[in-house]
């Protein structure tokens, strides 16, 4: 304590100064109306600037949510699309009625918001990892996709966390659609170059041209139809040369991967149950 009174009355006179100074500066920007405007704007513009800063700093810590609100709305968009694709379709065809079975798949559709927690690009069999598991509704078969278009199948899941089959994985094999046309095929990698997959199995009367684009046929119960998957960049023939190999620019970046939606929609695994049970019908009656 008596250092602190020492301190203050060594010091007394400059503490006098800046009171006085203080006061100065008061009755300078109070009674001056230049100073004062002076003062007013100077003193906006450090405001101004200090709310840009911090409103940079909620912006960045909001990403992640408007990284999956930007997800969902490209994804809702991509079915507006093929429900204007199939309708022009069937306009053009003159055909009265269009089939309502079209426009219900994408009615129970409901995507999971889920973080890459792990990926890798140069394996030949590559895996992914999502922060979501059995606890938040995530089952194996289930479909994977991110704004950008078609990522992969769920292949094992955890209570909090499930493993990937992306599409650069050499099991991978995805029914897919080459856009306005109705020919399809499968997707599959060969295990390169992690921006290229091949569509195999195109029937040789195909006819579309270099720079379509290929989507899911939706002849699975993973994936409805529609989901980008990329953009013809070559066009060749199999090994038998019975069918086309397409050279595949795929819409995805896995390099960049960080958000992704699991497609929850149980219609999907009703209607391949209802497949498979119709086969096995024919398969006995036969």
């Amino acid at each position: 304590m008596q250092n602190l009174i020492a301190f203050l009355t060594k010091n007394f006179h400059w503490f006098v100064f800046l009171l006085l100074e203080l006061i100065s500066v008061v009755l300078l920007f109070r009674y001056n109306s230049y100073q004062g405007s002076v003062w007013i704007s100077s003193a906006n513009a450090i405001a101004g600037k200090v709310y840009e800063w911090q409103s940079s700093v909620e912006q960045f810590f909001h990403l992640t949510d408007r990284a999956w609100q930007l997800e969902h709305r490209n994804m809702e968009l991509e079915q507006r699309l093929w429900r204007a694709r199939q309708q022009l379709l069937e306009l053009q065809q003159d055909t009265a009625v269009i089939d309502s079975t079209l426009y219900s798949v994408f009615d129970n559709l409901q995507m999971l918001s889920a973080k890459v927690v792990s990926n890798s690009l140069n394996r030949h069999d590559n895996l992914l990892t999502i922060d979501r598991g059995s606890d938040d509704g995530v089952q194996p078969d289930m479909g994977v996709v991110c704004g950008m278009g078609l990522v992969g199948v769920i292949y094992m899941v955890s209570d909090h966390y499930s493993v990937v089959l992306p599409v650069l994985n050499s099991h991978s094999r995805i029914s897919c659609a080459i856009r306005g046309s109705g020919y399809f095929g499968y997707l599959m990698w060969d295990g390169k170059n992690p921006t290229e997959a091949y569509m195999e199995d195109v029937p040789r009367h195909a006819q579309f041209d270099k720079g379509a684009w290929v989507e899911t046929s939706g002849y699975s119960s993973i994936f409805p139809p529609g989901i980008t998957v990329g953009q013809i960049t070559d066009i060749g023939n199999s090994i038998d040369g019975l069918s086309y190999r397409l050279k595949i620019k795929l819409s995805v970046d896995f390099g960049c991967l960080r958000d992704v939606s699991v497609v929850t929609d149980r219609s999907f695994s009703e209607r391949l149950q209802l497949m498979m049970a119709a086969r096995d019908s024919m398969a006995l009656a036969n």
